[in-house]
């Protein structure tokens, strides 16, 4: 049986300022997830195996395989020593739609578009956001800073990625963690939704640098600003631009830089 745990103890030899030692080193949980939506899998990702039932949600809500909770019947997990299927079933309209998209892929942890089966299909027409409100520079800066602290897997591992929801007022409301960057947004699209967190304003905060995908994704969450450690990449400044997402990135010590849509920013 596979481990379901999101962390794992294993032996190391550590050779560190000239000195030997055997020791444990705790490492985070890299297993095959499948989303199976009635009966049939559709997409197999390398995941945390924690909090599922808000990646499932997150991941068919951000792929537009259902339009909101009410489209899930039910979620099912079921393991074996291969790794963990969702098993997700739909109503039959949605069913029907899953059917006439499915696709068989394999995502590596870094992955976000693996079987996408056409150019228009990676770059599709995103919704606009449209959401008001500002936030402080400096309060942004706080969230981001507080940020490490409530990273509990990678304090531990030093190896997943976060994505978190917060609030100029109520603070950070929901994070959520991986090995993989995409997967850490769509588990957070799950709790936001489950949460009933989709009309209030605030920021989606992020330990990787900014793709395509993960705007698209922001996009269907309705996330007015996305703020992160790292720098974006041309396209996702483009697709933000589009969409009406204030993009923040390189957020470090010293400050941050605004890509588009900066009015929502209070310098």
């Amino acid at each position: 049986m596979i481990h379901s745990d999101p962390i794992r103890d294993r032996h190391r030899v550590s050779w560190r300022n000239g000195v030997l030692r055997h020791d444990l080193r705790t490492v985070a949980t890299e297993t095959a997830v499948a989303l199976s939506y009635n009966g049939s899998t559709h997409a197999v990702m390398m995941a945390t195996p924690l909090d599922l039932t808000d990646f499932a949600i997150g991941f068919s809500l951000n792929e537009g395989l259902i339009a909101d909770m009410g489209d899930i019947r039910s979620i099912e997990l079921q393991q074996d020593a291969k790794g963990i299927d969702l098993q997700i079933w739909l109503v039959e309209e949605r069913s029907e739609l899953v059917r006439s998209r499915r696709r068989a892929m394999v995502g590596p942890a870094g992955c976000g578009l693996c079987g996408v089966e056409s150019l228009a299909a990676a770059a599709p027409t995103l919704p606009n956001v449209c959401v008001d409100g500002r936030v402080a520079a400096e309060d942004l800066m706080t969230a981001m800073d507080e940020l490490g602290s409530l990273q509990i897997l990678n304090q531990r591992t030093r190896a997943v990625h976060a994505a978190a929801w917060w609030q100029p007022i109520g603070g950070l409301r929901a994070i959520r963690e991986d090995v993989g960057r995409h997967n850490a947004l769509d588990k957070l699209a799950g709790a936001f939704v489950r949460q009933k967190n989709t009309t209030a304003f605030g920021v989606l905060l992020l330990t990787s640098r900014i793709s395509v995908e993960l705007v698209q994704k922001a996009a269907m969450m309705g996330a007015p600003v996305i703020a992160a450690v790292s720098a974006p990449t041309s396209l996702a400044i483009e697709a933000a631009q589009e969409a009406g997402i204030t993009m923040v990135a390189t957020a470090r010590a010293d400050g941050f830089d605004v890509f588009c849509n900066p009015q929502r920013i209070v310098f």
